[in-house]
């Protein structure tokens, strides 16, 4: 059993806790495209591959609105976690998209890796899912891509940002989705894919659902495992970002927000559950991981266990209001 397991219990009651880290003392580990609001470099998916004995980070870049939005993702292999070295990258226009996002990037059971990647559908405006394999991470193929979930499969209003769980042999997809606004009219439904986002309206909120698969490319859709409620620092996003497996629970860290006014700008929460279906919200009161710096945006936490460490990756708020990726390690 990993030594980082073996420690929770230590003569004392606790059982499944994860070691949190100090957001103050995080490494800048890559710089965002520009200066400012809407500049930013994140979202982070990464592996550990103990054959190559390499970490492998994927984020995406992204400038404000009318300057390309998420306009390029890239993947960078390191020894340390700390000194990258891009390895592949693609751009919007390879996708004919407005804007890309977040990716879930694994490697299989069987050897392969495989890329999740989200970005704005150029048919219908709606956030969609795609995915690329390869024998290696430098090897994907933009322009080899096969469908996973749009979100006019599983009637709903935009599926992104995608994390991948593999237990057992099962492929779990946790993702954020828009659920349908109620009582829309014809007038409000035009305006939610107006502007080829509609998490960024208001219209509809965001949420976090589950999708699972026996291959990792025939998804079924659970259905909702996580949703905002009526009141609290959450009651619009609750988007979960990673999920950390200390016996006998899994721990989720998600983002979240109050106010679609606060989108993009989210914090780190807590949530548990026994089953990968059902999350219980540990943080209530309000997000457990923060930026000191305003407006306080820590968000997309990956968490990869290596040897007796946890790496944290993650997209963290500068001074000047832009955001970097960082990696914290405990």
């Amino acid at each position: 059993m990993n030594r980082i397991y073996e420690l929770r219990c230590n003569g004392k009651h606790w059982l499944g806790t994860v070691p949190l880290f100090n957001p103050k003392t995080g490494m800048p580990i890559a710089d965002p495209p520009g200066q400012g609001n809407g500049y930013w470099i994140g979202a982070p998916s990464a592996i550990y591959d103990d054959e190559t004995r390499r970490f492998y980070i994927y984020c995406r870049l992204r400038k404000p609105r009318g300057e390309g939005r998420g306009y390029e993702c890239r993947i960078y292999e390191s020894e340390d976690g700390i000194t990258l070295n891009q390895i592949w990258k693609a751009t919007k226009q390879d996708l004919n998209t407005e804007s890309m996002e977040r990716a879930a990037l694994v490697k299989t059971p069987g050897g392969i890796y495989r890329l999740y990647m989200s970005y704005v559908d150029p048919a219908d405006g709606r956030w969609r899912i795609d995915l690329l394999e390869a024998e290696s991470p430098s090897k994907f193929d933009i322009h080899k891509r096969t469908k996973i979930l749009c979100a006019a499969d599983i009637g709903v209003e935009g599926v992104k940002d995608p994390y991948i769980l593999i237990v057992g042999g099962k492929y779990y997809m946790f993702l954020s989705y828009a659920p349908p606004a109620p009582n829309a009219d014809h007038e409000t439904r035009k305006a939610m894919h107006a502007t080829f986002d509609v998490y960024n309206t208001g219209i509809t909120k965001s949420c976090t659902g589950l999708a699972v698969s026996l291959d990792g490319v025939n998804f079924s859709w659970i259905g909702d495992v996580l949703s905002p409620g009526d009141s609290g620092w959450d009651k619009y996003a609750t988007r979960i970002s990673s999920i950390v497996y200390a016996p006998p629970v899994f721990t989720a860290f998600y983002d979240g927000i109050p106010d679609v006014k606060d989108n993009y700008e989210e914090k780190t929460g807590l949530a548990i559950s026994f089953d990968l279906v059902h999350f219980e919200r540990l943080t209530p009161g309000g997000p457990i991981l923060t930026s000191p710096n305003s407006p306080g945006t820590l968000r997309y936490i990956e968490v990869v266990p290596h040897e007796d460490k946890f790496y944290y990756f993650y997209e963290f708020a500068r001074p000047d209001g832009s955001h970097d990726l960082r990696v914290s390690i405990v």
